[in-house]
């Protein structure tokens, strides 16, 4: 057992406020893993909650782990030295390990995390001696199959109506002596959110297509119903666990909402977690009130923020608790002079705006539904009340996207420039503009999910022509993504379950994607530039949401017909 990272874990967890530390040994034990750093892992409101629900449930207790710091992977002398934070347990001690998934490009991650703890990182290979994995968040939601090989169950959706129900299931099949697949088949039948990969057989065509995804065993469900919580005031998602050594340290976390109203076409947050659905005011100040006892600057997190129907009050309700709000973004059309004069009374310097694309022809495809004076207003009334720090959300790569879209972005990112500096004149000089440059990645569930990924080589170029278009003006900064890491998470979002081996054999060449892929006899391009065809089963349709494949099929042909008329030429 390495001391050393005992020793530094234990201080770690001395640092930190409202850790749950239950007694080892009496209790059903879960871990808890965040396939990134704590620093990251620890500001996911996610991650916390479901460490929260599992420590509700009196009968387990939850810790945590995450990706050891590469610092301390030096440490490790030897297989299964991989510890919890609460207890320095081995993971491989546990019951249960349970993965928050949040983005695809953390699935080598885990692949990482599972050798590192000594379990096996197939399924199949595993046994009663080693903790049952499982898998939920966001990014499993939308796609579990690249991960399918890995993990004995998935728990889709939101967690806190569907996990305290696992936890019962697995309570009992452990008093009835249950063996592991018999557990997991009556989970498959008993909990709607289940998905258990190995109770579920894919048939493929000789075109590599998907041609029938079926359960190995009479009374499974079809598919997999996603069951959005009605009444989100029935709990409060807020943070757990208050850490220094996070990207958020200064600020307590509290989610204000779920869902959108907006159902942009690109995102996945619009159509999954619908409908959209709002905590109440006295509910979000109950919450500021417990997070002003231990932090001054509220962190207001949610899918759709600024579209509360009460937002403006609950900023004024901190500010009058001697408190400070901070927002991440704002949507454009709902910034006025009472939100900006909160955000300035609020100490706010950057406000981050997400016009998404620099034409209006590709907003209006996107379906965003603003405009460039929404644009160019929402930036005037930040300005005048002295916000001097603003980035810029652009997409690259859409469907239909031309050069004069490109310079779309650019231009626009100068004309907001030209209005800060009049609006600024005489005041205190406005300072910059950062443009966060990101490719449009098709995603499961959203209309844009059957298009292909633009070319990474082509989509370079473009980013190169940002870059190059302010690469000597000190009042602007670009950051980007780079392209390579695109197709991979594109790869990882529209995968099916052949990708896993992708995957494991990444893990094997120690994060070699470019050997990977040449090694594997899997097409990978076949996932990330084919344009799928509607009526073609896809790997995530296991997946019943809330918006109907047809809805969304409806909403495709639609952006076929905009590119069509935007594309007419004109008598």
């Amino acid at each position: 057992m390495n001391w050393k990272l005992k020793k530094k874990y234990a201080s770690l967890g001395d640092e930190e406020k409202g850790r749950i530390k239950k007694v080892w040994g009496a209790h059903y034990a879960a871990v808890l893993a965040y396939p990134n750093y704590y620093r990251i892992g620890m500001t996911n409101l996610g991650f916390q909650s479901v460490y929260k629900i599992f420590n509700d449930q009196p009968s387990f207790l939850c810790e945590r782990v995450f990706l050891p710091e590469p610092g301390e992977k030096a440490e490790f002398t030897g297989p299964a030295e991989l510890l919890s934070l609460e207890n320095q347990k081995p993971v491989n001690e546990f019951a249960i390990l349970a993965f928050s998934l949040s983005f695809e490009n953390d699935y080598p991650h885990v692949l990482e995390l599972l050798e590192l703890a000594g379990i096996p990182l197939l399924s199949a290979e595993r046994d009663i001696r080693q903790p049952l994995v499982i898998g939920g968040g966001i990014a499993a939601t939308l796609n579990p199959e690249p991960l399918a090989d890995f993990f004995d169950l998935f728990i889709l959706g939101e967690a806190e109506e569907s996990l305290p129900i696992f936890t019962r299931i697995y309570e009992d099949a452990c008093r009835a002596s249950l063996g592991r697949r018999d557990m997991l088949i009556r989970t498959q039948k008993e909990l709607p959110q289940a998905y258990v990969p190995s109770l579920y057989k894919i048939k493929y065509t000789a075109e590599s297509r998907i041609e029938k995804i079926g359960a190995v065993l009479p009374g499974l469900p079809r598919k997999i119903k996603i069951n959005p919580i009605k009444n989100i005031n029935a709990f409060s998602t807020g943070e757990v666990i208050s850490a220094p050594r996070t990207e958020m340290a200064d600020m307590y976390l509290l989610e204000v909402n779920r869902g959108c109203p907006r159902r942009c076409r690109f995102c996945a947050a619009g159509f999954v977690y619908q409908p959209a659905r709002f905590r109440s005011y006295e509910q979000i100040a109950a919450s500021v009130d417990r997070g002003l006892q231990i932090k001054k600057k509220i962190g207001l997190v949610g899918t759709a923020v600024s579209d509360h129907p009460e937002l403006k009050k609950i900023c004024e309700y901190i500010l009058t608790k001697n408190g400070r709000a901070g927002i991440g973004s704002l949507r454009v059309d709902q910034i006025d002079e009472n939100i900006s004069g909160l955000l300035r009374a609020n100490g706010i310097e950057t406000v981050a705006l997400a016009p998404e694309a620099g034409s209006q022809r590709l907003r209006d495809l996107l379906r965003k539904g603003i405009s460039e004076d929404d644009i160019m207003r929402a930036a005037e009334l930040l300005i005048e009340n002295e916000i001097h720090n603003l980035r810029l959300y652009f997409m690259i790569g859409l469907p239909s996207e031309e050069e004069e879209d490109i310079d779309a972005i650019i231009n626009l990112a100068r004309k907001i420039q030209h209005n800060a500096l009049q609006h600024s004149h005489g005041k205190r000089k406005f300072r910059s503009i950062t443009l966060s440059i990101n490719q449009f990645i098709p995603k499961p569930a959203t209309p844009l999910q059957w298009c292909a990924l633009a070319d990474v080589n082509s989509v370079g170029k473009k980013i190169r022509k940002i870059v190059a278009a302010f690469g000597r003006e000190k009042q602007f900064r670009v950051i980007h993504d780079v392209p390579k890491w695109n197709y991979v998470q594109a790869l990882l979002s529209l995968g099916d379950r052949r990708v896993g081996e992708i995957l494991l054999a990444v893990h094997n060449l120690q994060g070699n994607w470019s050997q990977a892929l040449k090694e594997v006899n899997v097409n990978a391009d076949f996932y990330v530039y084919r344009e799928k065809k509607l009526d073609e089963i896809l790997p995530w349709d296991i997946i019943k949401t809330e918006v109907a494949k047809e809805k969304l099929v409806k909403e495709y042909q639609k952006v076929h017909k905009e590119i069509s008329l935007s594309f007419k030429p004109t008598l």
